[in-house]
Protein backbone atom coordinates (compact mmCIF):
# COMPACT_ATOMS: atom_id res chain seq x y z
CA UNK A 1 0.00 0.00 0.00
CA UNK A 2 1.13 3.52 -0.70
CA UNK A 3 2.31 5.88 2.15
CA UNK A 4 -0.54 8.88 2.88
CA UNK A 5 1.51 10.99 0.69
CA UNK A 6 0.79 8.86 -2.32
CA UNK A 7 -2.30 7.67 -1.71
CA UNK A 8 -5.61 9.57 -2.90
CA UNK A 9 -7.84 8.12 -0.80
CA UNK A 10 -7.95 6.03 2.31
CA UNK A 11 -8.63 2.29 1.86
CA UNK A 12 -11.64 1.09 4.17
CA UNK A 13 -10.80 -1.21 6.59
CA UNK A 14 -13.16 -3.83 5.33
CA UNK A 15 -11.14 -3.53 2.13
CA UNK A 16 -7.85 -3.69 3.60
CA UNK A 17 -8.76 -6.98 5.85
CA UNK A 18 -10.14 -8.83 2.62
CA UNK A 19 -7.10 -8.10 0.60
CA UNK A 20 -4.83 -9.12 3.75
CA UNK A 21 -6.28 -12.78 3.91
CA UNK A 22 -7.81 -13.52 0.72
CA UNK A 23 -10.10 -16.08 1.46
CA UNK A 24 -11.98 -14.49 4.31
CA UNK A 25 -15.07 -11.91 4.89
CA UNK A 26 -15.84 -9.44 6.80
CA UNK A 27 -18.33 -11.08 9.69
CA UNK A 28 -18.50 -11.17 13.83
CA UNK A 29 -18.53 -7.97 15.18
CA UNK A 30 -17.97 -5.79 12.83
CA UNK A 31 -20.52 -6.63 10.39
CA UNK A 32 -23.00 -6.48 13.05
CA UNK A 33 -21.79 -3.20 14.01
CA UNK A 34 -21.72 -2.22 10.20
CA UNK A 35 -25.48 -3.58 10.06
CA UNK A 36 -26.34 -1.73 13.44
CA UNK A 37 -27.23 -4.60 15.01
CA UNK A 38 -25.06 -3.49 17.85
CA UNK A 39 -24.30 -0.30 19.48
CA UNK A 40 -20.40 -0.49 19.78
CA UNK A 41 -17.84 0.73 17.99
CA UNK A 42 -15.76 -2.27 17.32
CA UNK A 43 -11.83 -1.25 17.01
CA UNK A 44 -10.55 -4.14 14.98
CA UNK A 45 -12.02 -5.42 11.65
CA UNK A 46 -13.07 -9.67 12.62
CA UNK A 47 -13.29 -11.16 9.67
CA UNK A 48 -14.04 -15.42 9.13
CA UNK A 49 -11.81 -17.58 6.98
CA UNK A 50 -10.96 -21.11 6.18
CA UNK A 51 -7.43 -20.74 6.57
CA UNK A 52 -5.50 -20.24 9.96
CA UNK A 53 -6.72 -17.79 12.38
CA UNK A 54 -4.35 -14.90 12.87
CA UNK A 55 -4.34 -11.46 14.99
CA UNK A 56 -2.67 -8.69 12.85
CA UNK A 57 -1.67 -5.38 14.58
CA UNK A 58 -0.63 -2.46 11.77
CA UNK A 59 -1.02 1.33 11.37
CA UNK A 60 -3.48 1.16 8.79
CA UNK A 61 -5.82 -1.35 11.59
CA UNK A 62 -5.84 -4.54 13.52
CA UNK A 63 -7.70 -7.61 11.90
CA UNK A 64 -8.48 -10.60 13.56
CA UNK A 65 -9.05 -14.02 10.90
CA UNK A 66 -11.26 -16.51 12.78
CA UNK A 67 -10.91 -19.98 11.33
CA UNK A 68 -14.80 -21.68 10.35
CA UNK A 69 -15.25 -24.73 8.91
CA UNK A 70 -15.67 -24.96 5.36
CA UNK A 71 -18.88 -26.28 5.03
CA UNK A 72 -19.88 -23.08 7.44
CA UNK A 73 -18.03 -20.46 4.75
CA UNK A 74 -20.96 -18.97 3.04
CA UNK A 75 -23.59 -16.48 2.95
CA UNK A 76 -21.56 -13.54 2.08
CA UNK A 77 -22.07 -10.91 -0.62
CA UNK A 78 -19.71 -8.02 -2.45
CA UNK A 79 -21.15 -4.85 -0.96
CA UNK A 80 -19.99 -1.24 -1.81
CA UNK A 81 -18.51 0.51 0.98
CA UNK A 82 -17.92 4.07 -0.82
CA UNK A 83 -15.26 6.12 -2.50
CA UNK A 84 -15.19 2.90 -5.43
CA UNK A 85 -14.72 0.50 -2.77
CA UNK A 86 -16.12 -2.99 -2.04
CA UNK A 87 -15.58 -5.83 0.44
CA UNK A 88 -16.99 -9.11 1.37
CA UNK A 89 -19.08 -9.12 4.30
CA UNK A 90 -21.15 -11.81 5.57
CA UNK A 91 -24.95 -10.91 5.85
CA UNK A 92 -26.81 -9.51 8.49
CA UNK A 93 -28.08 -13.58 9.40
CA UNK A 94 -24.79 -14.72 8.89
CA UNK A 95 -22.61 -12.04 10.95
CA UNK A 96 -24.74 -13.36 13.79
CA UNK A 97 -24.30 -17.12 13.57
CA UNK A 98 -20.95 -16.99 13.06
CA UNK A 99 -20.41 -15.15 16.34
CA UNK A 100 -22.63 -17.20 18.14
CA UNK A 101 -20.64 -19.96 16.44
CA UNK A 102 -17.02 -19.50 17.30
CA UNK A 103 -18.41 -18.28 21.24
CA UNK A 104 -18.70 -20.56 23.59
CA UNK A 105 -21.74 -20.35 25.87
CA UNK A 106 -23.71 -18.18 22.93
CA UNK A 107 -26.69 -20.12 23.12
CA UNK A 108 -27.51 -18.92 26.74
CA UNK A 109 -30.09 -16.21 27.20
CA UNK A 110 -27.18 -13.95 29.48
CA UNK A 111 -24.78 -14.21 26.55
CA UNK A 112 -27.39 -12.92 24.00
CA UNK A 113 -28.57 -9.89 26.57
CA UNK A 114 -25.06 -9.11 26.83
CA UNK A 115 -24.77 -8.56 23.15
CA UNK A 116 -27.50 -5.83 23.41
CA UNK A 117 -28.57 -6.85 19.66
CA UNK A 118 -31.00 -3.92 18.25
CA UNK A 119 -32.48 -3.12 14.96
CA UNK A 120 -34.11 -6.42 14.97
CA UNK A 121 -36.31 -5.67 12.54
CA UNK A 122 -33.22 -5.78 10.32
CA UNK A 123 -33.40 -9.71 10.46
CA UNK A 124 -34.67 -12.01 8.36
CA UNK A 125 -35.85 -14.29 10.96
CA UNK A 126 -36.78 -17.24 8.32
CA UNK A 127 -33.12 -16.84 6.87
CA UNK A 128 -31.87 -17.08 10.03
CA UNK A 129 -33.56 -20.10 11.36
CA UNK A 130 -32.75 -21.33 7.78
CA UNK A 131 -29.06 -21.16 8.22
CA UNK A 132 -28.54 -21.91 11.81
CA UNK A 133 -30.85 -25.63 10.68
CA UNK A 134 -28.42 -26.18 7.50
CA UNK A 135 -25.43 -25.89 10.07
CA UNK A 136 -26.46 -28.38 11.84
CA UNK A 137 -25.64 -27.06 15.02
CA UNK A 138 -27.77 -27.74 18.16
CA UNK A 139 -25.96 -24.92 19.68
CA UNK A 140 -27.10 -22.62 16.35
CA UNK A 141 -30.43 -24.05 17.00
CA UNK A 142 -31.03 -23.42 20.77
CA UNK A 143 -29.29 -19.67 19.77
CA UNK A 144 -31.38 -18.58 17.18
CA UNK A 145 -35.15 -20.09 19.21
CA UNK A 146 -33.72 -17.34 21.90
CA UNK A 147 -33.76 -14.82 19.75
CA UNK A 148 -36.77 -15.25 17.97
CA UNK A 149 -38.51 -14.49 21.49
CA UNK A 150 -36.14 -11.54 21.75
CA UNK A 151 -37.73 -10.20 18.10
CA UNK A 152 -41.55 -11.79 19.04
CA UNK A 153 -40.73 -9.43 22.80
CA UNK A 154 -40.04 -6.46 20.88
CA UNK A 155 -42.36 -6.34 17.91
CA UNK A 156 -45.01 -7.71 20.07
Amino acid sequence: MLSDTYRKKTPHPFLVANMVKRASYVSLQSALSHYGLIPEYVPYVTNVTTGRPETIFSSIGNFIFKHIKTALFHSYKYIELGEGQSAFIASPEKSLLDLLYLTPVSDSIHYQNELRLQNLEALDIVKLFHLAQESKSQKLLRAVKNIVLQVNEQHG
